[in-house]
């Protein structure tokens, strides 16, 4: 592919994948603090936008991002390499990524995983931080149908821990975002999480312009 073909289609795909997440979310919330510089992150996978969530987080940081994607999908998908997927074959490269200030995504689980704790992990993730010598920073992931019509997606940034450390690290991670979300209000966002994107919340029942002309034509 030309250098000019890629200049344009980056941002493109860029653009695409950034309307998604507006119009497919009602926003993306976030606790703790996302890192800067070079990091391996290390999240759980519990559905199709997750992907998407740390890219959108990476690009308002302007913060160079590759994630590591199964070869199959990637095959499926190869417009994502543009974007920054890799497959598992490029572990060296996505190292040397990680040294030169990018976040390297690498989803343990190795696959999109039903809800819950999470599952068994690899220990690609791991060892991309050992031979790159940046953090390992576990992440923890849920988008989920609370009090709107479109699903609320929820990011929390766990803090560096050793490759041994992950599985019981990111296992607590998810559960005490899911405590959370079960303790909060469900027409609020849990304590602690900060907007950083604003999509589709506009509920059918809110009074909203529609909804007001509706009231004085109907004398409500």
């Amino acid at each position: 592919m030309s250098r000019l073909m890629h200049a344009w289609m980056g941002p493109m795909l860029r653009r695409s994948i950034r309307s998604q997440v507006r119009q497919g979310l009602s926003g993306v919330w976030v606790r703790g603090q996302p890192p800067a510089g070079g990091v391996i992150l290390a999240p759980n996978h519990p559905s199709w936008w997750d992907g998407y969530l740390l890219a959108e987080l990476a690009w308002q940081q302007a913060q160079p991002l590759r994630i590591m994607m199964e070869a199959g999908q990637l095959a499926m998908f190869p417009f994502l390499s543009l974007l920054g997927a890799r497959p598992p074959t490029e572990l060296r490269a996505l190292a040397r990524d990680a040294q030169t200030g990018a976040w390297v995504t690498v989803f343990p689980e190795g696959e999109i995983r039903p809800f819950g704790p999470p599952g068994a992990l690899h220990g690609g993730a791991g060892w991309l931080a050992r031979i790159s010598g940046v953090p390992l920073c576990p992440v923890a992931l849920r988008v989920v149908m609370r009090g709107a019509p479109v699903p609320e997606a929820y990011v929390r940034f766990g803090t560096p821990c050793a490759g041994a450390e992950l599985p019981g690290r990111l296992q607590a991670l998810v559960a005490a975002q899911d405590a959370d979300l079960r303790q909060a209000d469900v027409g609020q966002p849990p304590a602690g999480y900060l907007c950083r994107v604003r999509g589709q919340n506009t509920r059918p029942d809110q009074d909203t312009r529609p909804v007001q002309l509706l009231r004085r034509l109907g004398g409500w």
